[in-house]
C-alpha cells in the first residue's frame, strides 16, 4: 500500500474517533443538563464529558509542558477549561471544549481537502511498467525495478512510467499534468518520451533512457513533497510571532484575574472568568493553519498550470520582481537551429560545411547538431582527431590531418585568424584551416511564438527586462529588439553571465528580487546566483533543473509573468488572513477583556476566523493560471 493511502485512512479513522467522542462527549453534557441529578453526579457527568472531549488537549498540553513549551493553543484551552471547573461553571468548560475540538475537526477537514486536491493535481505518478521480455511477452514490473536499456510498452490510457525514446508506435499524449496544457503532444519515432504523461490513442514503444529515481516524474514528485521545507518570511514571521504574543497574552490573563480585583473591590470570580475568557479568544489558531495552508494552495494552483516552485520562500520572492534576465537560445527562442547561408572564402561551399560539421561531430550543442543535420552526412569518427572544446568560442579538431577552427568571432581573435566580419543577424560559425580563414556559416533560431506576450506582460511586472547570452552581438540585437527587451549583453562565458548578474543584484531596488530564466547547463550557475532561478524542463538540461528553483515544465516564457501574477495574488491572500486574523483577535480581546465576550462566544469567534481564513487560504488553489496569449 503506498504510503500517502496508509496515511489517509489513518486520518480518516482519526476523524471518526474525534466524530464519536464529541457525540458521545455532547450526549452526556445534554442528559446532565436536562435531567435533575444529585450534584455530585451532575458534576461526575460534566467531569466525563470534559474528559472524553477534551483529554488529547490536556495530554498534549501536559507533553509540552514537560518539554518546557509552556505557550500552544492546548495549554491555553486547558488552562481556561479548568479555570472554569475551579470557579464551578462546568457546563461551560465542557461546551467551550466540545467547541474547540468541533472547530479544529472542521479545520481539519478543509485542510486535509485542499492536500487532497492538491495531490490530485499531481497524480502522475506512474503504477507500473509493461515491459517486453526476452521472449517478446508482456510482464508487469514496478517502474523502479526498470532497467536503463529495457523496452516498455505503453497502451491507450496508460502513463509514461519513465523517460525514454520511442522506438516504434505514433499517439497523441496528454502532458497536462505536467505542463497544465490541455491540447494533447503527438509523439512519433525517435521522439522523446517524458514520464508522467498519458497515452491517450495508439501504441507506444519506448527505450528507458533514465532509471525511474532520475525521471521527470520522480524529479517533479519530490519537488512538490519538499516544497514546504523552504519557508517564506511571513511564515517564519507567525512563528515569532507566536513564541512572543503566547506569553504575553497568558500574562495578560493573569494581570486581568488579579489587578481589577485589587483596585476596585469588585469579587475575584467575575475577573477570574473574565480572564479565562480572554485566554480562549487568544488561541492563534487562524493565524497558524490559514498561513502555511495559503502558501501550500498557491503552490498547488501553480502546479496546475506546469509551474513547479520549490518553495513558499521562492513564492514570495517572486512576487517582488525588480529585474527579469533571460538567456536567449533555448529559452526565448526554440534551440532549433537550421542553416540559413554558406559563405565560403577559397573552398568549396561542401568542403566548409564538411570541415565545420566534422569538427563539431562530438559536440551536442544545437549548433553542432543544426551543422551535422545540413552535412547530412555520416562523418567517419576516425577523420576527427585532437579535438578541444574551447568554452564559449567554438571548436579546434584535426581534421584530414588539417587543424580546423569552427566557432564565433572571439575564436578567430584568440587564434589571430584574419577573418571577414559577416552582416548578417543570426549565429555566425567562422571557420579557418591551417590558421587561414576559410568563410563563414549563418544558423539561425526562431522564437518562440508567446516570446513576446511574455517580455510585454513583464514590462508592466518587473523593473526591466534583459537578457545575457553567448551569441553574437548582431543576433543578440535583433532578438532584443524584436521582443522589445531594454537591456542586451552579448557573447557571454559562463562567467560573464555569473558577473553580468551580480551587477544587476547590486543595483537592484530594496526589497525586489532579480530572477533568471535559463535552461543550458552553462546556465547553472546564474541560476544559483539570482534571487530566483527559473529552468525551462521540457527541453532544459538536468543541471539547469536542479540549479533552479522554480521549473516551467512546457518551456513557455508565457508562464513566467503567470507564475508572477500567481505569487502576487497567493501573497495578497497571506496578507488578507494575516491582517483579519490579527484584527479580529484584538477586537475581541478587548471585548472579552471588558466582560461583553462570554467564553462561549470566545470559541465561536475563535472557531468562525480560523474557518473563513482557511476558506480564503483555499481561493490561492483555485487560481486562474494568468497565461495571455
Amino acid at each position: 500500500m503506498c504510503e500517502h493511502c496508509h496515511s489517509h485512512e489513518h486520518h480518516e479513522t482519526q476523524d471518526k474517533t474525534r466524530v464519536y467522542r464529541l457525540i458521545i462527549a455532547f450526549v452526556i453534557f445534554a442528559v446532565a443538563m436536562i435531567f435533575h441529578f444529585a450534584g455530585f453526579v451532575k458534576v461526575a457527568a460534566f467531569v466525563i464529558a470534559y474528559l472524553i472531549a477534551g483529554w488529547d488537549v490536556l495530554f498534549k498540553a501536559a507533553k509540552n509542558i514537560l518539554k518546557g513549551d509552556f505557550f500552544d493553543e492546548n495549554f491555553l484551552m486547558g488552562i481556561a477549561t479548568l479555570g472554569a471547573f475551579a470557579i464551578k461553571e462546568y457546563p461551560e468548560a465542557v461546551m467551550v471544549m466540545v467547541l474547540y475540538q468541533l472547530g479544529e475537526f472542521l479545520q481539519d477537514i478543509a485542510v486535509e481537502k485542499s492536500k487532497r486536491s492538491i495531490t490530485e493535481l499531481m497524480d502522475i505518478r506512474p503504477d507500473y511498467a509493461n515491459i517486453v521480455d526476452s521472449n517478446g511477452e508482456i510482464i508487469k514490473k514496478a517502474p523502479s525495478e526498470v532497467s536503463i536499456g529495457d523496452v516498455i510498452i505503453v497502451k491507450t490510457g496508460e502513463k509514461i512510467p519513465l523517460d525514454g525514446t520511442v522506438i516504434e508506435g505514433k499517439a497523441a499524449v496528454d502532458t497536462s499534468a505536467l505542463t497544465g496544457e490541455s491540447v494533447p503532444r503527438e509523439l512519433k519515432e525517435n521522439d522523446t518520451a517524458i514520464s508522467g504523461c498519458i497515452n491517450t490513442n495508439g501504441l507506444l514503444k519506448i527505450r528507458v533512457e533514465k532509471a525511474f529515481g532520475e525521471s521527470t516524474v520522480s524529479k517533479i514528485l519530490e519537488l512538490v513533497e519538499h516544497a514546504s521545507s523552504k519557508k517564506a518570511k511571513a511564515e517564519n514571521f507567525i512563528t515569532k510571532f507566536a513564541r512572543y504574543y503566547t506569553p504575553i497574552v497568558v500574562f495578560g490573563a493573569a494581570a486581568l484575574a488579579i489587578i481589577p480585583p485589587v483596585l476596585t473591590g469588585e469579587p475575584f470570580s467575575l475577573w477570574f472568568s473574565r480572564a479565562l475568557t480572554f485566554l480562549v479568544i487568544s488561541c492563534p489558531c487562524a493565524l497558524v493553519i490559514s498561513v502555511p495552508l495559503g502558501f501550500f494552495a498557491g503552490l498547488g494552483g501553480a502546479s496546475k498550470c506546469g509551474i513547479l516552485i520549490k518553495g513558499s520562500s521562492y513564492l514570495e520572492l517572486l512576487s517582488k520582481p525588480d529585474s527579469v534576465i533571460f538567456d536567449k537560445t533555448g529559452t526565448l527562442t526554440k534551440g532549433t537551429f537550421n542553416v540559413t547561408r554558406i559563405v565560403p572564402k577559397n573552398v568549396k561551399e561542401s568542403e566548409l560545411l564538411r570541415y565545420a560539421a566534422t569538427a563539431e561531430n562530438y559536440s551536442n550543442h544545437p549548433i553542432a547538431l543544426s551543422l551535422k543535420a545540413a552535412y547530412a552526412q555520416e562523418i567517419n569518427p576516425s577523420e576527427v582527431k585532437d579535438i578541444e572544446e574551447i568554452a564559449g568560442n567554438g571548436v579546434k579538431a584535426a581534421v584530414d590531418n588539417a587543424v580546423i577552427l569552427a566557432g564565433n568571432a572571439k575564436l578567430m581573435d584568440k587564434f589571430n585568424v584574419q577573418y571577414t566580419k559577416a552582416p548578417e543577424a543570426g549565429t555566425i560559425v567562422y571557420a579557418a584551416k591551417d590558421g587561414q580563414y576559410i568563410g563563414y556559416i549563418v544558423i539561425s533560431d526562431e522564437i518562440k511564438e508567446d516570446s513576446e506576450s511574455a517580455i510585454k506582460q513583464l514590462k508592466k511586472l518587473a523593473k526591466q527586462t534583459v537578457m545575457l547570452t553567448g551569441d553574437s552581438a548582431s543576433a543578440a540585437q535583433y532578438t532584443a529588439k524584436k521582443l522589445g527587451i531594454d537591456k542586451v549583453y552579448s557573447e557571454l562565458l559562463p562567467a560573464d553571465k555569473v558577473e553580468k548578474t551580480e551587477e544587476i543584484i547590486n543595483q537592484k531596488q530594496a526589497g525586489g528580487s532579480v530572477i533568471f530564466v535559463g535552461d543550458g547547463i552553462n546556465d547553472a550557475p546564474v541560476l544559483t546566483r539570482a534571487d530566483i532561478g527559473i529552468a525551462m524542463g521540457a527541453m532544459g538540461s538536468d543541471a539547469a533543473i536542479e540549479a533552479a528553483d522554480i521549473v516551467i515544465m512546457d518551456d513557455k516564457p508565457s508562464k513566467i509573468p503567470a507564475a508572477i501574477k500567481i505569487a502576487k495574488n497567493t501573497m495578497n491572500i497571506v496578507k488578507q488572513n494575516i491582517v483579519f486574523a490579527i484584527g479580529v483577535k484584538l477586537l475581541f480581546l478587548l471585548l472579552g477583556a471588558m466582560g461583553f465576550v462570554t467564553m462561549w462566544g470566545a470559541v465561536f469567534a475563535d472557531v468562525g476566523v480560523a474557518l473563513i481564513a482557511v476558506l480564503n487560504s483555499l481561493r490561492a488553489l483555485h487560481t486562474k493560471c494568468f497565461i495571455q496569449k
